[in-house]
């Protein structure tokens, strides 16, 4: 029993998961270069013997390189390129190190499908240019660049601007080597004909209305002369765009709605940097309901809605036909703004069957209106089954138009008055005088009961003494 236990118990667990764990870090390093170390997210070289010559690589099939998060490279004195293709498996990459080694050249999209990656150390190799191309769409927290021997052109100068823009707890002590090859602290380089683009964009009025279209007019200047390319985002409406040299336009027709709200960028962009001017498009249009539907219970009920319109709509609702008069028990909540898009919800608490009926929402502003209608229905009559008749919704909403609880939420001045409406609310206030007729003649009924038996209760104990009076035996 105790030999049965030992190979079936919690040692046995202990010992497969000890095996598995084995046969992982088998799995990895076989995936793993030569001279490399690899775990399931990290991939170090660093012995310099036998070394390698190309940007480490896991096999395929083996591993799975999207979960790499750091790679570190050291003492490597034959590693002298990373290819375009080299580093892109690892889109999980974020900290990349290469330090002490033979670097000499970055392709321009080595890092294309990197975007995660925030550090990066090529400290002591053997750069002599570096391009800001390779960087421009990282959110790099960290570029080390030191011991480099950089040459003095203006192809480094957005290092230098990158130093001068960008607060850093420990500034770089750069260098590089001028054409008698002495070296030139990076943070004196002066190199003529070499500096930022700047961006200049005309833009008219974009406040527009939806449906109109604009130009937009934009020049850039520089030295290197800058290239200018338009950023649009996500523009839905149609757009062109033509440039020539420093000058360009950007064409927007048909202007939508759900552009209200958006960025529009001229960029330009050279060698030591970029540069670029933003306007905001704010688009008029008129109100549309987009959503309306029937109402839930939540801490209160709700008819929700959602409303789009710029300027912001005035919100009207109607109940059966008349203007609902909110109020603290009845009244328009919007719980989130989206720019030009409002959700919402009609909230009413606890509201009774005499609340049943049509809601209409009207959203108005001065570009044009919109109407949408729900029937609510929040609880039967007293006393009637709602399943036993399948109209009963309708003959309440037809029979019932004023409010319970919740008081009188309508305004019916713009109602054409009714025969039935009059008769209605006759039998009504006949009720009302029934009903306090009735309590009075039982109130009177009450309080002659009391006095006669107050009566009775005085003539039994007269009685009672008179008897006793008699029975007392006389003498003589």
């Amino acid at each position: 029993m105790s030999s049965w236990m030992r190979w079936h118990g919690p040692a046995m667990a202990r010992l497969w998961g000890f095996c598995w764990l084995l046969v992982c870090f088998w799995r990895a390093a076989l995936a793993c270069p030569t001279s490399c170390k690899c775990s399931a997210s990290r991939i170090w070289c660093n012995d310099p013997s036998p070394g390698i010559m190309a940007f480490p690589r896991l096999e395929p099939n083996s591993a799975e390189p999207e979960n790499i998060t750091e790679i570190f490279i050291a003492n490597q004195k034959r590693l002298e390129v990373i290819n375009e293709d080299d580093v892109e498996a690892y889109v999980g990459l974020k900290n990349l190190t290469i330090v002490d080694s033979g670097l000499k050249f970055v392709a321009y999209k080595a890092f294309l499908k990197n975007s995660n990656l925030q550090h990066i150390n090529f400290t002591r190799n053997k750069l002599t240019s570096l391009s800001r191309k390779h960087f421009r769409h990282l959110d790099l927290s960290e570029l080390i660049l030191v011991g480099n021997p950089f040459t003095c052109s203006c192809d480094i100068m957005w290092i230098k601007t990158l130093q001068e823009t960008k607060s850093s707890p420990e500034a770089q002590d750069l260098y590089c080597l001028n054409e008698s090859s002495k070296n030139i602290p990076l943070a004196n380089l002066q190199i003529p004909n070499c500096g930022l683009p700047s961006v200049n964009l005309a833009a008219p009025n974009l406040t527009v209305e939806e449906g109109q279209s604009i130009t937009l007019f934009c020049s850039v200047a520089g030295d290197p002369l800058p290239n200018m390319y338009w950023d649009v985002g996500n523009l839905v409406s149609k757009h062109t765009n033509e440039t020539s040299n420093t000058q360009g336009s950007l064409r927007i027709t048909n202007i939508s709605s759900d552009d209200s709200g958006k960025q529009i960028s001229c960029v330009a962009e050279n060698l030591v940097g970029e540069d670029q001017d933003s306007v905001n498009i704010t688009v008029h249009f008129a109100p549309t309901i987009t959503f309306l539907e029937s109402p839930t219970s939540d801490h209160h009920w709700c008819i929700p809605f959602t409303v789009k319109g710029n300027p912001k709509p005035a919100l009207q609702w109607f109940y059966n036909g008349a203007i609902l008069n909110e109020s603290k028990y009845i009244c328009t909540k919007i719980h989130v703004t989206n720019h030009t898009e409002y959700h919402g919800c009609l909230q009413l608490d606890n509201p009774t069957h005499m609340n049943n009926g049509d809601y209409t929402l009207i959203a108005k502003n001065e570009y044009g209106k919109d109407e949408r209608q729900i029937s609510a229905h929040f609880m039967g009559w007293p006393g009637i089954d709602d399943g036993a008749n399948p109209n009963y919704p309708d003959l309440l909403y037809e029979d019932w138009t004023a409010a319970n609880d919740i008081g009188d939420t309508t305004n019916r001045s713009n109602e054409i008055p009714s025969t039935d409406v009059a008769d209605k609310t006759g039998r009504e206030h006949l009720s009302v005088y029934a009903v306090v007729v009735i309590a009075s003649v039982v109130g009177f009924c009450l309080l002659v009961m009391l006095f006669l038996l107050k009566l009775a209760r005085h003539s039994k104990f007269g009685m009672k003494g008179f008897v006793l009076f008699h029975k007392i035996p006389l003498d003589g």
